[in-house]
């Protein structure tokens, strides 16, 4: 577009959102970015899907990484309701090290999420992780699909202790009933909680754009949500530095989740 009264073209405000330079990334990658920000100002109702890639930089190995906690523990003889039942000091011996992922704080691409909410640009996230980062970074809707280790709760009497009591405990922690305490997270062969899966089911049914970070979509039913988005007509952003939704994706940053969440609210931002 020219200005009649100087001649000269006019910037446009696409093109001068595609000029920011996001530290750490290529300039594919903020390309990528800026794209993605348009995608996301056009849409109605944006949300994410996260998995452990999202906490890696947080100092959380991914469970299925080469130094995760599947590579030490057989998931299924250690990440089952039925063994826990039965063996529940054998389970603990895995759990006692999940406890030391609460210390972590949230990284960039939590503190990202957080400020697109904020910003209105972001309608909830569904995460696959149990760490409690979105929250801390300040994210306010958060599904935590796989549960939490916010809270324990006792088979038996169903008592509830928080994380604080726990910690506080020898190991395996015991109810005052005498019962071996379970984190609030979902085993492998337990059922996604009801209130969980109800909000999930509003989020997908009213998203226009999902951004997928850091979750190679392997567990169902989780892994269902991108294409379920996609079949409604909603759009894909996907954020891994190894891509795993191949042309489902419209866009996708093969890049770090930090760095790239970074770049993509400074794009919003017109940074």
């Amino acid at each position: 577009m020219r200005d009649p009264t100087s001649g000269e073209a006019e910037p446009d405000p696409l093109d001068e959102r595609m000029k920011v330079n996001c530290q750490g990334v290529s300039q594919e990658i903020s390309d990528g970015a800026a794209r993605a920000a348009e995608l996301i100002r056009s849409a109605g109702r944006v949300i994410a899907l996260t998995g452990a890639g999202a906490s890696t930089e947080s100092g959380i190995p991914d469970f299925r990484s080469r130094n995760g906690l599947w590579s030490r523990f057989d998931p299924l003889e250690y990440g089952t309701i039925g063994v826990f039942r039965r063996d529940p000091g054998k389970v603990w011996t895995m759990l006692a090290e999940l406890l030391a992922v609460t210390d972590a704080e949230p990284n960039a691409g939590h503190r990202a999420l957080a400020a697109m909410e904020a910003m209105g640009r972001l309608h909830g996230i569904i995460t696959q992780n149990i760490d409690g980062l979105h929250q801390k970074a300040g994210s306010r809707s958060v599904v935590e699909f796989h549960g939490s280790l916010a809270a324990f709760s006792c088979g038996r009497c169903r008592t509830r202790q928080s994380l604080a009591e726990v910690r506080t405990m020898p190991l395996p922690p015991l109810c005052t009933c005498g019962a071996v305490l379970k984190p609030d997270v979902v085993f492998f062969d337990e059922a996604i909680p009801p209130d969980a899966l109800r909000v999930t089911e509003q989020l997908i049914g009213t998203a226009d754009v999902l951004i997928v970070a850091g979750t190679s979509c392997q567990v169902a039913p989780a892994s269902t949500i991108p294409l379920r988005v996609r079949r409604r007509g909603g759009r894909i952003i996907e954020v891994n530095l190894e891509p795993a939704l191949g042309q489902l994706a419209d866009i996708t940053l093969a890049n770090g989740f930090g760095a790239s969440m970074s770049c993509l609210l400074a794009h919003l931002q017109g940074k």
